[in-house]
């Protein structure tokens, strides 16, 4: 389906796995990721891309256990939404503006641990 307001429409991949989580690399990764399994997180590596000022990324994880573990450059911010039994360790980008990452992560127990390079 295409949108009539002329935007491109977004590619999502899809990540499925019973047991053990994924590795993604920014270059693989379109605009929106959905990454789900029982137990196992999603280890998320974004420092090779160059992501657009106003451009958002979206990372959704689904599991039961398991977090997010996401490396970012210093000027992407990063906002976490979801439910888990699980804090969120992210010291904020160090400069304001610059394109953003959603992470959604919805599971029993697993935090999500942002590293910035």
């Amino acid at each position: 389906m295409t949108k009539s307001n002329r935007v491109k429409p977004q590619k999502t991949d899809i990540k499925v796995s019973l047991i053990g989580g994924h590795r993604l690399a920014g270059a693989t990764l379109h605009e929106r990721t959905v990454t789900a399994s029982l137990i196992g997180g999603a280890d998320v590596d974004l420092t090779d891309i160059d992501i657009p000022d106003g451009t958002e990324l979206r990372i959704t994880k689904l599991s039961l256990i398991g977090g997010v573990s996401l490396k970012v450059r210093r000027d992407v911010r990063v906002e976490v939404h979801g439910l888990r039994l699980g804090g969120v360790k992210d010291d904020g980008p160090s400069e304001p503006g610059g394109p953003t990452v959603r992470i959604d992560a919805w599971g029993l127990v697993g935090g999500v641990s942002v590293t910035r390079a």
